[in-house]
């Protein structure tokens, strides 16, 4: 099998980023990794780069910690990916599927609503996750819920509980949404088997467009969770409020139940 990692943050253009892009290719291969999806915190959320310089210098250096990790991904025969993570009220998008030079024609993005993510993102061939979504912490007030505005929800995700993964998976399952797992690591020090998470394949990724593919139910893929992540019990309805949106963005009622 051919394991990826597909939620990770470098130093340079996330705040809660703690280790260069480069310094995640040995120890990735090391334990039997192919490659890594460099997804940093992007204009909504937890992004090192001053949101103020102009366009392109700022997608210049948001990019710096991917090119940083291709680079030296190049010298080892390791695949690299770009992608970034938004964030809108508290809840998560993954972006896969389009490029830097892409993202530099398009100062547009920074005013996108989920929607327009959505449709723009589909327009151009990529795939957008929705990143632990039954999370839980003192910095997110309501749990909001995009099953029409997401391709997949990410049902792994050692930031979370194993609780409140069971619940996005379970939630996923319900709604015949297509789920993926990654790390959502921050630090080579999480680079450890009892911490990695990501997905698995048969065979190598060509591509950005074969991982667009899988996630929108093209390509068989495994979660990789790692031990002691399993729950078994009836996952807990969420503490915070929940909002569940449409495919228009707008709030629906909650079903009940949840799941």
């Amino acid at each position: 099998m051919y394991l990826y990692e597909t939620h990770l943050h470098t130093v340079q253009a996330s705040l809660c980023g703690r280790s260069f892009g480069r310094e995640y290719i040995k120890p990735y291969q090391d334990l039997g990794y192919t490659g890594i999806f460099v997804t940093d915190h992007f204009m909504g959320g937890n992004c090192a780069v001053d949101r103020s310089l102009p366009w392109k210098e700022f997608v210049y250096r948001f990019c710096a910690g991917f090119e940083d990790a291709r680079n030296e991904g190049a010298k080892h025969n390791f695949q690299v990916f770009f992608g970034w993570e938004e964030t809108f009220d508290g809840d998560d998008f993954l972006v896969y599927g389009l490029t830097p030079e892409w993202l530099l024609e398009h100062p547009e993005v920074r005013y996108w609503t989920r929607k327009e993510q959505y449709d723009a993102v589909h327009a151009q061939g990529g795939c957008v996750v929705q990143a632990h979504p039954f999370r839980e912490r003192d910095y997110i007030s309501t749990v909001h819920l995009s099953p029409k505005l997401s391709d997949a929800f990410e049902v792994v995700n050692i930031g979370n509980t194993p609780q409140q993964d069971a619940s996005a998976r379970k939630y996923a399952q319900k709604h015949a949404l297509r789920m993926t797992a990654g790390t959502d690591i921050h630090s080579v020090t999480q680079v450890t088997p009892e911490l990695l998470s990501g997905m698995a394949f048969e065979k190598p990724l060509r591509d950005i467009q074969d991982y667009v593919r899988a996630v929108q139910g093209h390509m068989e893929y495994t979660l990789i969770v790692p031990p002691g992540r399993e729950f078994d019990g009836e996952p807990p309805f969420p503490v915070l409020p929940v909002d569940v949106r449409d495919e228009n963005d707008r709030s629906i009622p909650v079903p009940n139940p949840l799941f």
